[in-house]
């Protein structure tokens, strides 16, 4: 740092503000001294320089020599082991050090355009927008000044866009219009006239203008190709792969995405491009139920969060994507954990989809705990937070009885599902609610229409719920053999997926259409491995409910000692039948029928319409298929 005497400085700021006669006669006289007195402590040739500015007005010309006085050879060392030390902040990832170091270098002496991009990008990887468009803007200028009018245009397409995602539309506009402008006086070589396709190929996604977003995505592959561009060539690959999976061409989709994250894995791409890589991929995979590639890619997303300690950006969206595989994997202390640090992560605005998406996953966990309270609490706060905290909370109000308030939930949620692939997430809860409340034609018709949605989109997860929805609807039709393929065909689809909770679901469903076909050695064997994965997950409703169906009846005779009109009251609900149907088939009042299932549930030991079903099952009372 190159100083003033302190004496001298404070004479000069006195004399400044006593007006233009005394000013000119100290300015005059003290000059030469000013010049040649300069010492290597105290007072900056930026304050100096902002002293002399200020009071040009009463100087009138200040002398060409004053204007910028050279400056020691000690500065340039000093600023030269400056930005050494961020640059190598910034190669290290360390992106708040790396921040605060450019930032001191440029109050010294503006950086250079290539450490001004390296302070955009250590402020983008902290979520400091505010500083990443100062930066944007700065670079814009410069560019547009040394008549770099490419890179103009690219900071300009950049300021836009992120102003785009941060929901300021007007400024965004401009920006873009100012990166066109520029881009077509650089000429049809500038990459640019590729990304301003950007913005309308995700227009066109949000719109389900699949087909055109798939040609727009293409022609700006065509313009990344021709200017060896890999960022525009990523960022294209991902929104043509998201609206390929839309369209059910999930080959093509994942290939694309596949494309687009070997770019994100080597560092060909800026660090802001790599992490909007990583986070647009795993969504899309996420949308179609391509569970595979989300964990794989998941876990490299996490590995590279982690690799950069100061991360801000992307860290709560990694830590939400980990604790949804975390569930699946079974790992569901470490879910609530990851779900926790993604909502302390998230702090700003912006993130409120990340915050309730954290706050649906913790309760998700809770409920298939069994900690009813605290799912109550976690799925609230998702609805407060503008998430459908459907199907979790549909679920627990099944669990906790209130079946009818459940399929009240899920047929309200269904009818506002703007997609085949939004309702999917919904229908094998509907099909368990209604099967519970005894609609089994109505639940066969919500099998079939997620089986079309698995037709349309054949991934693995989807194919799996699919059978197991269908094999489910079988056995309460009374047709345990007929359940048999569907259930193994899910079971096999969860172990392959290596989701032991589904597996052990399926593994339920399994042993009743063992037991209903008479095979009791397959259904105490698949009992048995549901039981210990239950135990080992802390799955306690579902526990409860295997031992329930795998507990004998009370009095030890085939018919549990029911009467014979309770047997005719419960072969008629095994094969699906309501209140209302059996008290038509029997003649009987509907309370009539609701008092003898009360005692039905009392002598079998069960709780629901679907436990008393595999009872029944069990003991044969059920007629012969024709």
């Amino acid at each position: 740092m190159v100083g003033w005497p302190e004496s001298e400085w404070a004479h000069y700021q006195q004399f400044g503000r006593l007006g233009s006669m005394w000013t000119s006669w100290w300015f005059t006289h003290q000059e030469k001294t000013l010049l040649e007195c300069r010492t290597p402590t105290l007072v900056t040739d930026r304050q100096f320089e902002h002293a002399l500015c200020r009071n040009k007005g009463m100087l009138g010309k200040i002398p060409a020599s004053i204007e910028r006085a050279p400056m020691r050879s000690s500065q340039p060392t000093e600023m030269a082991h400056r930005l050494a030390a961020a640059r190598a902040a910034y190669d290290d990832r360390r992106w708040a050090d790396a921040l605060h170091q450019f930032r001191e270098c440029d109050a010294l002496q503006p950086l250079a355009r290539e450490d001004l991009v390296r302070l955009a990008w250590s402020a983008g990887m902290l979520d400091r927008d505010d500083d990443l468009l100062a930066c944007c803007a700065r670079l814009f200028e410069e560019s547009e000044a040394a008549g770099d009018l490419a890179s103009a245009a690219y900071w300009a397409f950049f300021h836009g866009f992120r102003l785009m995602a941060l929901r300021e539309h007007g400024l965004s506009s401009a920006w873009l219009q100012r990166a066109r402008r520029h881009a077509d006086s650089a000429g049809e070589d500038c990459s640019v006239h590729g990304y301003l396709l950007l913005p309308q190929i995700i227009k066109h996604v949000m719109s389900a203008e699949f087909g055109t977003a798939i040609s727009t995505a293409q022609r700006a592959l065509e313009v990344a190709g021709r200017c060896s561009d890999a960022e525009l060539e990523a960022l294209a690959r991902c929104w043509m792969g998201k609206a390929m999976l839309a369209q059910g061409q999930l080959d093509d989709g994942v290939a694309a995405l596949d494309e687009a994250m070997l770019l994100a894995l080597g560092d060909s791409l800026s660090p802001v491009v790599t992490g909007l890589v990583y986070c647009n991929l795993i969504a899309s995979c996420r949308q179609v139920y391509e569970f595979e590639r989300v964990r794989e890619w998941t876990a490299a997303l996490a590995k590279w969060c982690h690799s950069q300690p100061q991360l801000v950006q992307f860290g709560g969206a990694c830590e939400l994507h980990r604790a949804e595989i975390l569930e699946l994997d079974g790992a569901w202390q470490e879910s609530v954990a990851a779900a926790r640090d993604a909502t302390r992560r998230a702090v700003r605005p912006a993130h409120l989809d990340i915050r309730a998406g954290a706050a649906y996953q913790e309760g998700e966990i809770h409920r298939l705990r069994g900690e009813w309270s605290l799912a109550e609490q976690c799925l609230v706060e998702a609805h407060r937070l503008g998430t459908d905290p459907q199907p979790g909370l549909a679920l627990l109000r099944l669990a906790t009885g209130e079946a009818a308030q459940a399929s009240a939930m899920l047929h309200r949620s269904l009818s506002a599902a703007a997609s085949p692939l939004a309702r999917a997430r919904l229908l094998p809860a509907m099909v368990e609610t209604l099967l519970e409340v005894g609609t089994v034609e109505a639940a066969a018709d919500a099998a079939a229409q997620l089986q079309a949605v698995a037709d349309s989109y054949p991934s693995s997860m989807l194919e799996a719920a699919a059978a197991q929805a269908r094999g489910r609807v079988r056995l309460a039709q009374g047709d345990p053999g007929g359940a048999m393929h569907g259930l193994e065909h899910a079971l096999s689809a969860w172990l392959r997926l290596s989701a032991p909770y589904l597996a052990a679901g399926a593994r339920v469903l399994l042993g009743l259409a063992c037991r209903g076909i008479g095979d009791m050695e397959s259904t105490r064997m698949h009992f048995e491995a549901a039981r210990e994965c239950f135990i080992w997950l802390g799955a306690r409703p579902a526990l409860g409910k295997l031992e329930a169906l795998d507990a004998a009846p009370a009095c030890g005779t085939p018919d549990a000692g029911l009467s014979p009109r309770e047997l005719e009251v419960l072969r008629l609900l095994a094969t699906g039948q309501t209140n209302k149907g059996i008290a038509r088939e029997l003649g009987l009042s509907e309370k009539t029928v609701e008092r003898h299932l009360s005692s039905i549930f009392d002598k079998l030991q069960v709780h629901t319409r679907s436990a008393a079903t595999a009872f029944a099952f069990r003991q044969g009372l059920l007629p012969a298929s024709p």
